[in-house]
């Protein structure tokens, strides 16, 4: 990278930065419409599966079982129906706290934005004394969109979601249910 490129690149991963912790602060506040709006038309949000396997397998990660493969419609379903009264398993509303770090850009173009961070959630329900925490690493691609979320400092087209692929630390849930957005 030369020297005259590094501004732009502490810009844009400030940038990024903004927008994942304000996506989390929707999630948090349980704004899911408004969520939900930071996604592109032709999102891809997968969760797959963690398999125990041995060390010279490619991937611990299965390809074809999912705890969650969403698109932009199935996302709009469960956004909807999470702040309904006719989302069993978060009724009462599970109170959460999002913990992004670690953002590390990977590639960029003019139009959109790779790049991978460390996500840890700490979720409360009803009235149990003891937070699940769930941890995990996602990969990520942003685009550049006219209606995406922008701080105030950037002049021209904000950021959306497009792409989401969640590698959870966990084989086993440590919840009893994972009904919420990763």
């Amino acid at each position: 990278m030369q020297e005259d490129q590094i501004p732009n690149r502490v810009t844009l991963q400030h940038e990024c930065e903004q927008f994942l912790y304000h996506a989390a602060a929707l999630l948090d506040d349980r704004r899911l419409n408004e969520w939900h709006e930071l996604v592109t038309d032709d999102i891809s949000y997968r969760v797959p599966i963690r398999t125990t396997r041995e060390r010279a397998s490619d991937t611990e990660f299965s390809d074809t079982s999912y705890h969650m493969k969403e698109d932009w419609d199935t996302l709009k379903v469960r956004t909807e129906r999470m702040a309904s009264d006719f989302a069993w398993s978060e009724d009462p509303p599970s109170r959460t706290r999002r913990q992004v770090s670690n953002v590390r850009i990977t590639d960029s173009s003019d139009d959109e934005i790779e790049l991978t961070n460390n996500l840890v959630i700490v979720q409360s329900r009803k009235s149990e004394t003891e937070p699940d925490l769930l941890s995990m690493k996602r990969h990520e691609t942003l685009r550049r969109d006219e209606d995406g979320y922008a701080p105030e400092w950037i002049n021209g087209p904000g950021l959306k979601l497009a792409e989401r692929e969640v590698l959870l630390d966990h084989t086993v849930i440590p919840t009893s249910s994972l009904s919420i957005i990763l």
